[in-house]
């Protein structure tokens, strides 16, 4: 009987070391995984989990890194810079070995925002012809779930890594996709592409707290942030709260290496005004922050015209708040007042977008040199007489407009502030501004009113801006 015993004890004994074994193993975020794209030529963090104390050792190419697992079991490696390149095996091998197939070297990018950034390529124009040519191996992309969470979280699910081809890019960000084929053949490197991104959703969400403690005019944010994000009355995470999608669908991505970020957000917040500029700042910081960069490119696109309703200046307003942004260092902006449909709130001509984010990034950040990479924008007016002379920055080869007409949407006031339809016309790198019904004029604003569809741009394609001046 003693001896059934012993045996019946070593027997469960047994299963018990079995069962503890078969539940250690290496793990990965998602992020992480076949087909991926590693930012080339900075350190490249690879990390995930395995039982505390294992040693872990990832070997990709000629290079070989190791980290032991924490406590949490956590770990994580640097690996050395690398150069573009593509065909790679990436070894990891802890408890178990895991070996990711077809990686590449290249330059990624995450594509945020709302729904003109989610806004896919089946739905953009052209779509039959830009399906069937999308044949690009090195151009990747991974789309993150819509995940609201209370706590920042250290993975989320997602479908991973996919090579571009006419089976894949239907359901890819349309923006991302256009800006990253400009690149991929400009530069001949990989290009990956991380769509985070939510239609609807508010810059709120987005922001990490971080963000909010540096911006004091979110005072009422930062002070608060223990009561975010809210639930809704079911229980569920309300995904439009401060925090919600910073902590399932941002947090997760951290440090995967990236080059920078793309944005197309705002129509959510419009109404704002220029307190959009102090959210826009908070989030830059924010991103930055997390990624330990604090001169990560973060590239945007000006909200289009739209008849939203409501306020017919509110738009104009968020226009400027988004201009604005282009104060804080290694910021670019798209304008897209020449693209709409004032009757769609998602142009379908998402070309354009993505290749007038590729020029600042291919001028900024990739040293291309003699590229126009924006449109006008209002540098300074002065007033002469009954004209006000306006002056212009990025004027590229000289001023234009886009139907051969006069340049149209400007108007002029006096010292009453109401706004009058003007004439304009382009001398030199100026437009002159008048209008009979107004002597003294003392300001001049550019398309703001939320149909506008200006024509003033530069003789290389880019539109200007719509801006306001001499109110103050």
């Amino acid at each position: 009987m003693k001896k059934n015993v012993h045996l019946t004890i070593m027997c469960m004994s047994t299963l018990v070391l079995l069962s503890t074994a078969a539940v250690a193993e290496l793990k990965l975020p998602s992020i992480i995984g076949d087909n991926m794209i590693l930012q080339r030529e900075q350190a490249v963090p690879i990390w995930g989990w395995d039982d505390p104390g294992t040693q872990v050792t990832v070997s990709i190419g000629d290079q070989t890194a190791s980290a032991k697992a924490d406590s949490d079991g956590k770990w994580l490696v640097n690996l050395k810079s690398m150069k573009a390149g593509d065909g790679l095996e990436l070894k990891i091998k802890g408890t178990n070995e895991v070996a990711l197939k077809n990686v590449a070297v290249g330059e990624v990018w995450l594509c945020s925002g709302q729904s003109n950034m989610e806004w896919i390529v089946r739905n953009s124009d052209n779509p039959q012809e830009e399906i069937a040519a999308a044949n690009y191996p090195n151009i990747r992309h991974i789309k993150i779930p819509h995940t609201p969470m209370a706590t920042p979280q250290k993975n989320v699910t997602s479908s991973g890594w996919e090579a571009t081809t006419p089976k894949t890019v239907p359901n890819f960000t349309a923006v991302g996709y256009f800006f990253a084929r400009m690149l991929h053949k400009e530069l001949d490197v990989p290009i990956g592409l991380i769509g985070s991104n939510w239609g609807g959703t508010r810059i709120e969400p987005w922001t990490p707290p971080v963000g909010f403690k540096n911006v004091p005019a979110l005072k009422n944010i930062a002070d608060n942030l223990d009561s975010f994000p809210q639930r809704k009355a079911n229980g569920a995470i309300n995904h439009q709260s401060p925090l919600a999608l910073y902590n399932g669908m941002i947090a997760p991505l951290v440090p995967y290496g990236i080059r920078g970020a793309l944005w197309y957000q705002g129509e959510s917040n419009r109404g704002e005004g220029m307190l959009y500029f102090e959210k826009k700042k908070a989030l830059i910081e924010g991103w930055r922050s997390l990624w330990n960069k604090p001169e990560m490119p973060f590239y945007f696109v000006q909200l289009a015209p739209y008849k939203y309703g409501g306020s017919e200046t509110a738009l104009a307003e968020i226009q400027e708040a988004q201009t604005a942004t282009l104060s804080i260092p290694h910021t670019g902006m798209a304008v897209t007042v020449d693209i709409s449909n004032t009757a769609d709130i998602h142009p379908r001509n998402k070309q354009d977008v993505g290749k007038r984010l590729a020029l600042w990034a291919l001028a900024k950040d990739y040293g291309k040199k003699g590229i126009v990479y924006s449109g006008p924008l209002y540098k300074s007016m002065k007033v002469d007489g009954n004209k006000i002379i306006v002056s212009f920055d990025h004027v590229g080869d000289g001023l234009t407009t886009r139907d051969g007409k006069a340049p149209s949407h400007f108007q002029i006031a006096g010292a009453d502030g109401n706004y009058v339809d003007a004439n304009a016309s382009i001398e030199g790198n100026t437009v002159v501004v008048h209008a009979d019904a107004v002597e003294a004029p003392k300001s001049v604003r550019y398309s703001w009113h939320q149909t506008d569809e200006p024509n003033l741009s530069n003789k290389n394609g880019l539109p200007a801006s719509p801006f306001r001046a001499g109110e103050k």
